[in-house]
């Protein structure tokens, strides 16, 4: 039983085994050189292929190249137009309030003891005023 376990004569258990073989502790036998130069080559194809790739995806703007010129914007007229001045919503509609209370005052049949005549002149002097911010910017 102990020469099934060493092998015939006292020799190890890979001696009718090519030397190759024996080498690569029998797990596979060794490439020739064209096999081991061919995978040198696909191994350095793989690593080129993957830095180009690599620096393409993190430098875009690199990779679109340069940018045409813009195309020349035309001067701008001599004379600018007047400016129009901004809408003012809040302003607009106090006044409109402001027309409709003096018209319900006017129409009023009681003159309140003057009371009405003053609030007409107040309206018509904040209606005045209103107007002139509502041309305002």
């Amino acid at each position: 039983m102990a020469a099934i376990l060493t092998g015939v004569a006292g020799v190890g258990c890979d001696a009718g085994m090519p030397a190759a073989i024996r080498e690569s502790n029998g797990l596979r036998p060794t490439r020739n050189a064209d096999e081991e130069e061919y995978m040198k080559k696909i191994g350095v194809l793989t690593l080129l292929t993957m830095a180009t790739l690599l620096f393409t995806l993190a430098f875009p703007a690199a990779a679109a190249g340069p940018k045409a010129p813009a195309p020349p914007v035309p001067a701008a007229p001599a004379v600018a137009p007047a400016p129009v001045p901004a809408e003012h919503p809040h302003i607009h509609e106090a006044l409109e309030a402001m027309r409709n209370a003096k018209h319900q005052l006017e129409s009023a049949e009681h003159d309140f003891d003057g009371h009405r005549a003053k609030s007409l002149e107040h309206l018509n002097q904040a209606i005045h005023e209103a107007e002139i911010c509502e041309g305002m910017k």
